[in-house]
């Protein structure tokens, strides 16, 4: 580990520091290994551990992150910007650059979660844990966003001090990882162990975001814990992570073990025994909720001797969607319109075996619009790429207008808008507009929200976003000429792209389905809360829904004609709906 020359009475001041943990503060945990030990970690850091609250870490950075180490001067110690070696590219002075707002690396620090707060939905007391809560460079944190830390083969972004993000090289994982500095490679490690022991029994609930395991035990995806052991080994503690420990317990109460002891680490995790036990497969699973584009999936979870971090869902043979092992159902979309679909979803754990199959579940997607009837990909977009302002273009006959808008953010590699408290507005579009459909993600520090979609006026629906890329349709059904306004109303910089919209299609659900056997139904619209139903072999139809024309379910009838043609209609509100049997769908009206 490569550290400068600290002045001599420095020097004395961090003998004094080391291992300030008070007599028998880990006697409980003498003579453990394994899970044995982590959970007995796990117990004596629980204990005095006091929430001071997220406002509270700005207080605590006053001593807990400032650099007596380095260049000794009392500046914020940023981990994603200190240069060990020379003078840092740039130094943030304690609450005097506290963000705020930010363009460019050198602008201001924040608050940078090493586990990823929305991995726990910014739930208290981890949100505000200052032990793996660090005051780094805020564009550098909006970079690093919610990625898990490994080795990165080809740099996509390079901080001022050589952090970088990319493309990982670690053993085992392929995706996008954050890459700190050597200096710094074992402080991470020790602050996710902290994380994954003392949160050990909230860990089933957390979203793994490719990192956590999921479990308590080992807590970890073995890729990460294999890249973070040998961090802890490569970057042994140093005297300001000792120091930053004796003051985080001052202010919180509670201890790291693994900087007091690094050893720790190794005698929990190495030389597991390999895991070849795969999940039981999922059970129950059930196909719902139809639109023309998606279908909910949900199922049983399924059970494994450490436990299950994934669940992989399949649509007609390929695969979907993947999702957390926390949640036990999904929303599969990009389906095709009046296509059945057969779905089946296998669990996976940490170690990578996959349960097997589950059961089949059936299921139809509705009728409705087919492709797309505009487009706006942001790329016509002309100016400097930072800083908030007015931007206007147009592209395909279409003029936009976006407020207090930058452009130096990308989803999928392409040009894209990010809004802070401001609008995009187009000019009038012919056509109407059926659905509409957004790419979101929160690229930067903030909290989850949603935007809100208006059509000439007139709120339509609202479009979430998160740290995590979400592609969203809503359902508009607007005719004539419209025209588009999305609108962020708070201070959350959420990025967009790949706005596209279908037109208006008076018959987005087909009337009539020429299919045998063919049915009729009357009067439409419905009079005196009687739907009628004329045609073949209606008393061998086992089911049929009503459905909004949002796609959800209203009311499921068995055998809806074993003893008439009739169907009441109580409690519908005005409105139109579709009526879908076992291979057949129209729509009616009600007024």
């Amino acid at each position: 580990m490569k550290q400068k020359l600290l002045p001599l009475l420095l020097i004395f001041a961090c003998i004094c520091v080391l291992a300030q943990a008070p007599a028998g503060y880990y006697s409980a945990a003498n003579g453990l290994t394994g899970p044995a030990l982590k959970t007995a970690l796990k117990n004596i850091i629980k204990e005095g551990h006091q929430d001071k609250g997220y406002n509270g870490l700005w207080t605590a950075y006053a001593t807990t992150d400032r650099d007596y180490y380095y260049d000794n001067d009392g500046t914020i110690l940023d981990i994603y910007s200190e240069n060990p070696s020379g003078p840092d590219p740039y130094s943030f002075t304690l609450g005097t650059n506290q963000c705020g707002n930010y363009n460019s690396e050198g602008d201001c620090y924040n608050r940078e979660h090493i586990v990823p707060q929305s991995l726990f939905n910014e739930a208290n007391p981890m949100v505000a844990d200052i032990h793996f809560i660090r005051a780094t460079d805020g564009k550098v944190n909006g970079m690093r966003s919610n990625y898990p830390f490994g080795k990165v083969g080809i740099p996509t972004f390079t901080s001022q001090n050589q952090s970088k993000l990319g493309n990982s090289v670690s053993p085992g994982y392929t995706g996008t990882v954050f890459e700190p500095i050597d200096e710094f490679k074992g402080d991470v490690a020790r602050m996710i162990f902290y994380f994954v022991t003392r949160y050990e029994e909230q860990l089933p609930t957390f979203s793994t975001g490719d990192m956590l395991g999921g479990s308590t035990f080992p807590g970890l995806q073995v890729w990460e814990l294999n890249q973070l052991l040998e961090w802890n080994a490569l970057d042994p503690v140093s005297p300001a992570e000792i120091a930053r420990n004796n003051a985080s317990y001052t202010y919180q109460g509670n201890r790291n073990p693994f900087i007091d002891d690094s050893s720790y680490a190794n005698l929990i995790w190495t030389n597991l025994p390999v895991d070849t036990t795969p999940p039981t497969a999922p059970t129950n699973v059930t196909a719902s909720n139809p639109t023309f584009n998606s279908m909910s999936v949900s199922w049983t979870a399924a059970t494994d001797n450490i436990g299950v971090t994934s669940y992989q869902v399949y649509a007609n043979g390929s695969l979907k969607s993947t999702v957390s092992g926390t949640t036990t159902s999904t929303t599969v979309t990009g389906l095709s319109p009046l296509t059945s679909y057969s779905f089946y979803v296998i669990a996976k754990d940490a170690s990578g075996n996959s349960s097997p199959q589950s059961n089949i579940a059936t299921g139809t997607t509705l009728d409705g619009p087919v492709g797309n009837c505009g487009t706006e990909d942001f790329n016509s977009i002309t100016g400097s790429d930072n800083g908030y302002s007015t931007r206007t273009w147009t592209n395909n006959n279409i003029d936009w207008i976006s407020t207090n808008t930058k452009i130096d953010e990308k989803i999928n590699n392409s040009r894209a808008i990010t809004i802070r408290n401001g609008e995009l507005t187009s000019s009038t579009i012919s056509g109407g507009i059926q659905t509409l459909t957004l790419t979101t993600q929160r690229k930067f520090t903030g909290s989850n929200g949603n935007l809100n979609v208006l059509i000439n006026g007139n709120l339509v629906g609202t479009i979430p976003y998160s740290d995590t890329e979400t592609t969203t349709t809503i359902n508009v059904n607007v005719s004539g000429n419209v025209v588009i306004k999305i609108v962020n109303p708070s201070s959350n910089r959420p990025t967009m792209d790949d706005l596209s919209w279908t037109c208006f299609n008076t018959l987005a659900t087909s009337d009539i389905k020429k299919e045998k056997p063919a049915f009729a139904i009357y009067p439409n619209p419905v009079k005196n809360n009687e739907l009628f139903v004329k045609g073949e072999n209606l008393n061998k139809i086992s089911k049929a829904e009503i459905y909004d024309l949002s796609g959800k379910l209203i009311e499921t009838l068995e055998n809806p004609f074993k003893n008439s043609n009739k169907i009441n209609l109580k409690g519908l509100t005005k409105g139109t709906y579709l009526l879908k049997t076992d291979n057949i769908a129209a729509k009616f009206i009600v007024e």
